[in-house]
């Protein structure tokens, strides 16, 4: 597209189309077919594969996007790789932060909705499906196949199990770890993650024990 800046040691694959006023970095990779929208910034040494991108996105410096899941089967004693066809669709308005991987689908797309902000070392796996507006924050850990809805919010660390459902509105606290579907609007925390409330009685309940 007009206006766009290609920054040294680019490798762009192709295919590809690069919409217009976008900044792809030094050292980024945009692998064959991409589709990038307008006013979009691939940051430096980013890798962007099997992706169609829209409007006003910013990937953030190393971050991987497309990159094959973590699939196997066990094969006379042997992990054999399971084939990832998939593609990432990310929506309008969306960051994804520094040295973040977002895997591409197995059979289906992962996808990660308009106005979504993805921190930095955040790991969102194949098949996983953000709604719009959430917020994942660093070092969180989304396995395959999960479900959120819109303006799920993740503290630092949060981790997921697979194939989860994580109902709109939605409020995960740092470093918790989620086994089972949460309902729209839920406050959850802890490992196995349970209501707010629920875990602060506990916190009491042992505070109270430990003056004992």
């Amino acid at each position: 597209g007009e206006n766009a800046s290609i920054g040294d040691n680019v490798v762009i694959g192709e295919k590809v189309k690069i919409g217009v006023n976008c900044v792809i970095e030094a050292g980024a990779v945009i692998g064959s077919g991409c589709q990038i929208g307008d006013n979009c910034r691939i940051g430096v040494n980013a890798s962007v594969c099997y992706t169609i991108m829209g409007n006003n996105c910013y990937i953030f410096t190393g971050a991987r996007i497309g990159q094959d899941g973590f699939g196997f089967q066990v094969i006379n004693g042997q992990h054999k790789r399971i084939p990832q066809l998939g593609r990432v669709i990310i929506g309008n308005d969306v960051e994804i932060g520094a040295n973040s991987c977002v895997d591409r689908g197995a059979l289906d797309d992962t996808v990660i909705g308009d106005g979504c902000r993805v921190d930095n070392l955040v790991q969102i796996a194949h098949n996983d499906k953000l709604g719009r507006g959430c917020v994942i924050v660093a070092q969180t850990g989304i396995a395959g196949s999960c479900t959120f809805g819109d303006y799920v919010v993740c503290g630092g660390q949060t981790g997921f199990a697979d194939h989860l459902n994580i109902g709109s509105g939605a409020q995960i606290g740092a470093q918790s770890g989620l086994l089972r579907d949460v309902e729209p609007g839920a406050v959850m925390m802890g490992y196995p993650a349970i209501p707010l409330k629920d875990f602060m009685r506990q916190v009491s309940y042992l505070q109270k024990l430990s003056k004992k």
